[in-house]
C-alpha cells in the first residue's frame, strides 16, 4: 500500500514537469504539385522564357506590388486601402480576437488564485424539535477570509494542445487578414484600370462625335448644293446621334467605378474625384513571372490559412484523445475564520484544506468516442480543404497565364485590324467626296473603324485586369515568413 502511494506521489511530481502528449503528430498533408505551369511553357511565351522561369519575388515587389505598373494614380490609392477600408478593419479585429484567445488558453497552464471572503451569522431556535435548551444562544457571527488555489496538471497534453490550436488559428487568421487585404488591393487596381479604360473609351467617342459632326456638315453642304440626296444627311445625323449616345453611356460605368474605388479606400463616393486619365492604347502590361507551382504553397495566404487550420484540426484530435485519460488537479484553500473581527487574524483562526483530485469517466454512452470521431472527420475535412486550395491556386494561375498569352496575340491582331479599318474609312470617305461611292459605304466603314478602335481599348483593359489577377493569385509578394511566430 505504501509503495502504491509513493508511486502516485512520484507521478504527481514528475508528470507536471513533462507530461506526455496523446494524439497524432502533425504532418502537412501532401498535395499534388506539377513540376511547372503548362501555360508558362506554351508557344506564346517562348520569347519570354527567361522571365517566365524566374522567381516571382524577382518581379513582384514585396507588399507594394502595384508599383510595378508605374502609375502615380494607382500608387496614391492603394495605401489608403490598408489605412481606411472597413472590411479590413473587421479582419484586423478578428485577428486581435484570435491573438487574445492564445492568452486565454495559455492561462490554463497556471493555477487560478482567488479570494472569497464571507460574513454571516446564525442563531438556533430554542423551540426547534429535539433541541437542547442548554445550547440556546442569541446568535453567532462567522467571519471567513480564505485564499483559494486551483490547478489542473496537464498529464496528457490537453492544455498544451489547446494552446497550440489557438496559435495555429491565430496564424490562420493572420493569413486570412492578408488575403482580405490582397483581394481589396487587387479590386482597387482592377477598378482603377476599368476606370482608365472608360476614360479612353470616352476620349475615343468624344473624338468620334467631333468627326461625325464634321461629316454631317460636309454632307449637309453637299445636299444643299444638290450633289447628295437627303438620305445622306439623315444617315449622317443618325450616325452622329448614335455616337453621342455611346459617349454618354460610358459616363455611367466610369462614375460607378469611381464610386467603388471610394468605398474600397474608406471614403464616401462624394469625397473622391479622379480626373480623367485615358489608358494609352500602346501601353504594354508588365511581364509577371509565374515561378514554380510549389512556390504557391509559400506565397499564397489562403493556402497558408488552410494549412494552419489543418494543423489546428490535428490538435483537436489530440484534445479529444486526452478525454479518455484521467484528469489530475490540485486544489487548496487557506485563510482565517473567526466569530469576531478582533480574533480573525490570530494563529488559532488559521484554516486550510489541500489535496489532489483524480477523476476518470468510466461510462458516457459513447460521448467521448463520438467527439473523437468528430475531430478526426474535422481533420480530414481540413486536409481536403487544404488540397483543394492548392489545386484551385494552380488553376487560377493557369487561367490568367492563358488569358495573358491569348490576349497578347489578340492585341497584335486587333491593332492590325484597326489600322486596316481606319484606312478603309479614309478611302471610302474620299471616294464619297469624289462621287464614286454612296454614303452608306462611308457609314459602314466608320462603324467598323469605331468598333475596332473600341476593341483595342477593351483588349488592353482585359490584359491589365489579367495581370492584376495573376499577381493576386501568385500571392502579391507575400510569403509564409510574414506569419506571426508561434
Amino acid at each position: 500500500m505504501k509503495l502504491r502511494l509513493r508511486a502516485v506521489a512520484a507521478l504527481g511530481v514528475v508528470l507536471p514537469l513533462g507530461g506526455c502528449m496523446v494524439g497524432p503528430k502533425y504532418t502537412v498533408p501532401t498535395a499534388p504539385a506539377p513540376p511547372a505551369f503548362k501555360e508558362a511553357g506554351a508557344d506564346g511565351f517562348k520569347e519570354n522564357a527567361d522571365w517566365q522561369t524566374a522567381k516571382p519575388a524577382d518581379a513582384i515587389p514585396r507588399g507594394a506590388w502595384w508599383t510595378i505598373f508605374n502609375d502615380d494614380g494607382l500608387n496614391a490609392l492603394e495605401p489608403q486601402v490598408e489605412a481606411a477600408n472597413q472590411t479590413l478593419k473587421a479582419a484586423d479585429a478578428n485577428l486581435r480576437a484570435a491573438r487574445a484567445t492564445i492568452r486565454v488558453r495559455n492561462a490554463d497552464r497556471y493555477p487560478t488564485i482567488g479570494i472569497a471572503p464571507e460574513v454571516g451569522g446564525e442563531r438556533d431556535s430554542a423551540n426547534q424539535p429535539y433541541f437542547n435548551a442548554t445550547n440556546a444562544n442569541d446568535g453567532v457571527a462567522n467571519l471567513l477570509l480564505p485564499l483559494q488555489v486551483n490547478y489542473e496538471i496537464d498529464l496528457w497534453g490537453r492544455i498544451r494542445r489547446n494552446i497550440a490550436a489557438a496559435k495555429e488559428e491565430s496564424q490562420a487568421t493572420a493569413a486570412d487578414r492578408q488575403n482580405v487585404l490582397l483581394s481589396l488591393q487587387a479590386e482597387v487596381a482592377m477598378d482603377y484600370f476599368e476606370l482608365r479604360a472608360a476614360d479612353a473609351q470616352q476620349k475615343l467617342l468624344n473624338d468620334t462625335v467631333g468627326q461625325y459632326r464634321e461629316a454631317l456638315r460636309v454632307t449637309t453642304n453637299r445636299f444643299n448644293g444638290g450633289i447628295a440626296p437627303k438620305s445622306d444627311v439623315t444617315q449622317a445625323q443618325t450616325q452622329l446621334q448614335a455616337a453621342k449616345v455611346q459617349a454618354a453611356d460610358i459616363s455611367v460605368s466610369r462614375a460607378q467605378y469611381e464610386h467603388a474605388i471610394a468605398i474600397l479606400t474608406g471614403q464616401p463616393p462624394s469625397a473622391l474625384t479622379l480626373p480623367p486619365a485615358p489608358l494609352p492604347v500602346e501601353l504594354t502590361p508588365p511581364g509577371i513571372p509565374a515561378g514554380l507551382p510549389s512556390q504557391l504553397l509559400e506565397r499564397r495566404p489562403d493556402i497558408a490559412a488552410a494549412e494552419r487550420r489543418t494543423a489546428e484540426a490535428n490538435e483537436q484530435v489530440g484534445i479529444a484523445r486526452a478525454a479518455f485519460f484521467p484528469t489530475l488537479s490540485l486544489s487548496g484553500e487557506a485563510g482565517f475564520e473567526s466569530t469576531s473581527l478582533t480574533s480573525l487574524f490570530s494563529p488559532a483562526s488559521i484554516v486550510y484544506a489541500v489535496g489532489p483530485a483524480l477523476s476518470e469517466t468510466f461510462f458516457d454512452a459513447g460521448r467521448r468516442r463520438g467527439v473523437s470521431e468528430q475531430a478526426i472527420a474535422g481533420f480530414d475535412q481540413a486536409a481536403a480543404n487544404y488540397r483543394q486550395a492548392v489545386l484551385t491556386s494552380y488553376q487560377q494561375v493557369e487561367d490568367n497565364l492563358v488569358a495573358l498569352r491569348v490576349l497578347s496575340d489578340e492585341a497584335t491582331q486587333q491593332r492590325q485590324a484597326t489600322a486596316s479599318a481606319q484606312e478603309s474609312e479614309r478611302i471610302f470617305n474620299n471616294r464619297y467626296v469624289g462621287g464614286v461611292d454612296t454614303y452608306l459605304q462611308v457609314i459602314t466603314a466608320q462603324t467598323t473603324a469605331l468598333n475596332n478602335e473600341r476593341n483595342d481599348i477593351d483588349i488592353l483593359r482585359r490584359r491589365m485586369d489579367a495581370t492584376v489577377l495573376l499577381i493576386k493569385v501568385l500571392g502579391g509578394g507575400w510569403d509564409r515568413t510574414q506569419l506571426p511566430p508561434q
